[in-house]
């Protein structure tokens, strides 16, 4: 079937090219910043030039990126993990149980999207006092997977009761337990969903500020945006070398998005393609 291309199909294309182009002049600000001299007057959008790359080795070496990068990388990796393996294990009965207990069950994990994390604030820093985890990766892995649980759980469960029970109820006949079954059977078909719950997770995980500063301040221990943060003082930013320091870190997780972002539909829709 062939379809006209209007004055109005033109307009709508017109209107979002320019908000595309929009959203692209922070980008643009951004690494235009970095390559200009520290010392430099000019405009963020006025192009640097000649550029360098003197901020980037810079930012590299005083702020120690290296080893905040892999504390960010470690922390992400095993939050994210914990996240997928407790999430698609919780989410599996609440979805195929059809009792009153899964509901409730269900609605109670949901409840603590509706929780604001301050008020955990204060108890939760006087636990990982007492448990002798302050200044060490693990508190803020824990934490970060307590909080990111119950929107994983919910995006789980949504997917898995769009999910047949064809292949499930072929491997129990086939002798395979409930365990069983979804290890071999389940999981490998939650592969959109479970993109999506990891490039929300990381995304959010390695932009993570505050509590790696509360939780890791006064170790040896930091992440990437506390240590670029380093470059902001009372009297003087630094801005060439914060956003050098932003560009580095913002390579790895870009490299994520865009590997698995074609899941983040398919996880959201709920269901299978093809």
């Amino acid at each position: 079937m062939h379809t006209r291309y209007t004055w109005w199909t033109f307009a709508r294309e017109g209107a979002l090219i320019v908000v595309a182009l929009l959203f692209l002049v922070p980008l643009v600000g951004l690494i235009n910043v970095s390559l200009k001299p520290q010392d430099s007057q000019t405009s963020a959008l006025s192009f640097a030039w000649p550029p360098t790359l003197d901020n980037y080795t810079t930012a590299w070496r005083e702020a120690h990126l290296g080893p905040a990068l892999g504390n960010s990388f470690l922390i992400t990796l095993v939050s994210v993990a914990l996240i997928v393996a407790i999430a698609a294990l919780a989410a599996y009965p609440l979805a195929r149980v059809t009792r009153s207990w899964s509901r409730w069950t269900f609605y109670g994990i949901i409840g603590g999207l509706l929780i604001p994390g301050q008020l955990a604030m204060l108890p939760l820093y006087a636990t990982m006092r007492d448990l002798g985890l302050l200044g060490t990766l693990w508190s803020v892995i824990l934490i970060n997977v307590g909080q990111q649980l119950p929107f994983s759980v919910f995006l789980y469960t949504m997917f898995l009761r769009e999910l047949p029970l064809d292949y499930e109820e072929a491997a129990l006949l086939d002798g395979a337990g409930p365990l069983r079954s979804f290890l071999t059977v389940v999981f490998p078909l939650l592969r959109p969903v479970t993109g999506t719950v990891v490039i929300l997770n990381a995304v959010g995980i390695w932009n993570e500020f505050f509590l790696p500063l509360l939780y890791l301040g006064g170790s040896d221990n930091t992440t990437a945006p506390v240590a670029i943060y380093g470059f902001v003082s009372q009297f003087v930013s630094l801005w060439p070398l914060i956003f050098a320091g932003l560009v580095i870190s913002v390579i790895p997780i870009l490299v994520v998005y865009f590997a698995l972002q074609k899941y983040i539909i398919k996880g959201f829709a709920g269901g299978l393609k093809g």
